[in-house]
């Protein structure tokens, strides 16, 4: 009762009468102040994560549109976190609200409206369909003409601004553009009293969404005057910053603070005062001379009455004499005494920290046993803060992984290694070719030098090979020789031969089965192939062609002169 004779009395505040009011609140302050903060906490704090992308609010229900693509069931949880449900779209609500909430949006919105039955149902309300509310009751429909009665149909519902807001059947685990979710209030704060409070008014809602344009807002939103700075809180009613303590920091700008009667006030640091118009914000304070040195952190009296700026724990002025910088802790050699102890500096201080290789352990760094997780592929040595790998009898440490070991022969021909259920199955080391002998195979060292592979010299070498060039050029990439510019200069026209062999060189190891640049035998057989057919193509060709001059020849010949036919058979005279 107390709580909302203390709630009505704010009222007071519409006519500007703050002086008078606080007087009449402090007796009843203490006794409404529990219940001020518990419920406004839960209005300010309780929402979080997703914000929505507009939203209006229409006496005690608000609207949010989400622009963010989900599918229905994930649309309804969002809602539900905020204390909220799914749009229920009632008459009023889609008259007024859709238009509104969806004005600047295109796609498709989940509303809260499905189907809980296997099929539509003809001959009840919403066709079978229910809203989240759990409210059949209505007649209001608004159905597009598209709606399907099968049982097959979808069975959730979207709005959009294309279809001019009627209700369209979609699959519920579509995901659409957004959705819209709706929020219950007991009461509201009508935003028209702010007109009489001089200024223009800009809301914030815990909903996440605000403006200047909103007609009434929940409990918990704020509304900051411009240019004052003026602020209220709404709880039923307009309140006034400072406001208690405990919610936003009474709405201070720095600091809220509350007296011996529990009335909370505001502060400000060192070289600021507070702005008399709206008594929450912090103005530079000429007079203050701290205000003239702006220290980063505190301004302090010196022994000789002047201020100087000052720094927390930690840290040091720099060389401004304002600003703060953080001090190397670690410099200190004292610091992190023990053995395997290091020092890591942090911001305002430093810790202490084992060194890699060792955990701490009842106060002390204790060496870690690495080998305990097998790091190695074949075995682990274990030293004080590491571990050292090594490779058993035919391998060396692979040098581009410590960790592991690859096969190694070092000499013309070893014994190759080979599966011991399998003994064709064999494996040799890069550079080495397996041949099989009578009772086992053996690797044999491939010589890289007869393929050609370097541009110049070669020097074949036990799983490898190295390449070299003649004086005035240079080894790139371990094969090709490039001339150097400065002897193209030098050296023409000077007749020298240079065949001295550059000593530089790279060994460079290739696998057996690979093979110089080549033509493969695939690719020889297809060239004789195409040259065959080339030629028998030609000789028919030919053959074509004179055949066709020698039949042009044979008609030319049984032909007169006169251009008439000549006839191998002649008239034959009569005897008379």
């Amino acid at each position: 009762m107390r709580a909302k004779q203390f709630f009505q009395q704010t009222s007071v505040l519409a006519a500007g009468t703050r002086d008078h009011l606080n007087a009449r609140l402090c007796s009843n302050m203490k006794d409404a102040t529990g219940l001020f903060v518990a419920v406004l906490a839960v209005l300010v704090g309780r929402l979080d994560g997703l914000d929505p992308d507009g939203g209006l609010c229409v006496e005690s229900r608000c609207f949010a549109v989400f622009h963010n693509s989900c599918d229905f069931l994930s649309a309804q949880i969002h809602c539900k976190e905020r204390n909220g449900l799914l749009m229920t779209v009632s008459p009023s609500a889609s008259r007024d609200v859709l238009p509104k909430l969806l004005m600047n949006f295109s796609g498709r919105f989940w509303i809260g409206l499905h189907r809980v039955t296997a099929c539509p149902n003809a001959t009840s309300r919403l066709e079978g369909y229910e809203w989240m509310t759990k409210d059949t009751g209505s007649d209001f429909e608004n159905w597009a003409p598209s709606f399907d009665s099968d049982c097959t149909s979808p069975r959730c519902v979207t709005v959009s601004d294309v279809d001019k807001l009627q209700w369209v059947q979609e699959p519920c685990d579509s995901r659409v553009t957004g959705f819209l979710c709706e929020y219950h209030f007991e009461s509201s704060c009508s935003t028209k009293d702010m007109v009489f409070q001089g200024g223009t008014p800009v809301y914030s809602t815990p909903l996440g969404f605000g403006g200047d344009d909103l007609l009434s807002v929940p409990p918990g939103s704020i509304v900051t005057l411009e240019p004052t700075k003026r602020k209220f809180v709404c709880y039923e009613t307009w309140l006034q910053a400072p406001w208690s303590c405990e919610i936003l920091e009474g709405g201070c700008e720095h600091k809220c603070t509350v007296d011996d009667a529990y009335e909370p006030s505001c502060s400000c640091p060192p070289g600021f005062s507070i702005n008399p118009d709206n008594e929450i914000s912090c103005d530079v304070d000429a007079e203050d001379a701290c205000a003239r040195l702006g220290c980063e952190y505190a301004c302090l009296d010196g022994d000789d009455g002047a201020p100087s700026c000052a720094c927390d724990h930690g840290f040091k002025l720099a060389a401004d004499g304002r600003s703060c910088m953080d001090i190397n802790d670690c410099s200190d050699e004292r610091q992190c005494p023990g053995e395997n102890f290091r020092c890591v500096n942090t911001v305002g201080g430093f810790k202490c920290e084992c060194e890699v290789g060792f955990k701490m352990t009842s106060g002390l760094c204790v060496d870690q046993n690495e080998c305990a997780s097998a790091p190695c592929e074949h075995m682990c040595h274990n030293n004080p803060g590491s571990y050292k790998c090594s490779c058993y009898d035919g391998y060396i440490v692979d040098p581009l992984d410590t960790s592991k070991c690859e096969l190694h022969c070092g000499k013309e021909e070893c014994i190759a290694e080979c599966d011991p259920n399998d003994k064709y199955q064999c494996y040799c080391p890069d550079g080495y070719i397996a041949e099989e002998r009578v009772d086992h195979t053996v690797c044999i060292d491939v010589d890289e030098c007869a393929s050609s592979y370097c541009d110049d010299g070669c020097k074949n070498t036990y799983g490898g090979y190295v390449c070299s060039c003649r004086k005035g050029f240079t080894l790139v990439n371990e094969v090709f020789c490039e001339r150097n510019e400065d002897e193209d200069e030098e050296g023409e026209g000077s007749g020298e031969s240079t065949t001295t062999m550059n000593p530089t060189v790279t060994p460079h190891e290739v696998a057996p089965t690979q093979q110089p640049s080549a033509v493969t035998v695939g690719g020889l057989v297809a060239i004789i192939v195409c040259c065959v057919l080339f030629v028998v193509l030609v000789v028919f060709l030919c053959q074509h062609i004179l055949s066709k001059r020698g039949k042009m020849e044979s008609e030319a010949a049984y032909k007169d002169p006169d251009g008439g036919e000549a006839h191998s058979l002649h008239g034959m005279g009569s005897d008379a």
